[in-house]
């Protein structure tokens, strides 16, 4: 639990930062008001929690999900099949001198 907790802030902040602010100022509302008994405090942290997590209900309820279309599947090597004996190698680069410039 631990562990997940940090994991799964770090995840939601990156996401939708404003949203994940706003979900922590009405929790930490709703605790002050809570504990302090302090009714009108607890409310609004309650309807700002609220608020904001229907907004990203919302948002998330756009968002289509992309639809993945069928890709053939052809195989693409990077480098070519084991060199056979009949396969004559690269030939060595050589490095052309410089002429000096003409004056």
């Amino acid at each position: 639990m631990n562990a997940v907790l940090p994991r799964f802030l770090k995840l939601s902040y990156r996401k939708e930062p404003i949203v994940s602010i706003l979900i922590t100022m009405g929790i930490v509302d709703a605790l002050i008001g809570g504990l302090d008994d302090s009714w009108s405090l607890f409310i609004v942290g309650l309807g700002t929690t609220g608020i904001s997590l229907t907004w990203r209900w919302w948002r998330a309820q756009q968002r289509q999900p992309l639809q993945e279309e069928p890709v053939a599947q052809q195989q693409q090597y990077y480098l070519p099949p084991q060199p056979s004996s009949s396969t004559s190698t690269l030939p060595m680069l050589s490095i052309p001198k410089k002429k000096p410039p003409r004056s």
